[in-house]
């Protein structure tokens, strides 16, 4: 089963998070606003396995 945290990099995590609340809400890396792209992206949600997201921001681990 995978769970979800924040990046664990505290400076990576904010910079990131910074960059998302500029970009209304949307993911930073991707071009299009859209539903699918709102972070966490639908992209990352839908992820089957261990990693980070696009941006960095969250990161899926095995429990």
């Amino acid at each position: 089963m995978l769970k979800i945290r924040p990046n664990e990099n505290k400076e990576e995590y904010d910079e990131i998070t910074l960059a998302v609340q500029n970009n209304d809400g949307f993911c930073p890396c991707l071009l299009e606003k859209n539903e699918d792209t709102k972070c966490m992206c639908k992209a990352f949600r839908e992820q089957e396995e261990p990693g980070f997201c696009h941006c960095g921001r969250f990161e899926k681990y095995e429990t």
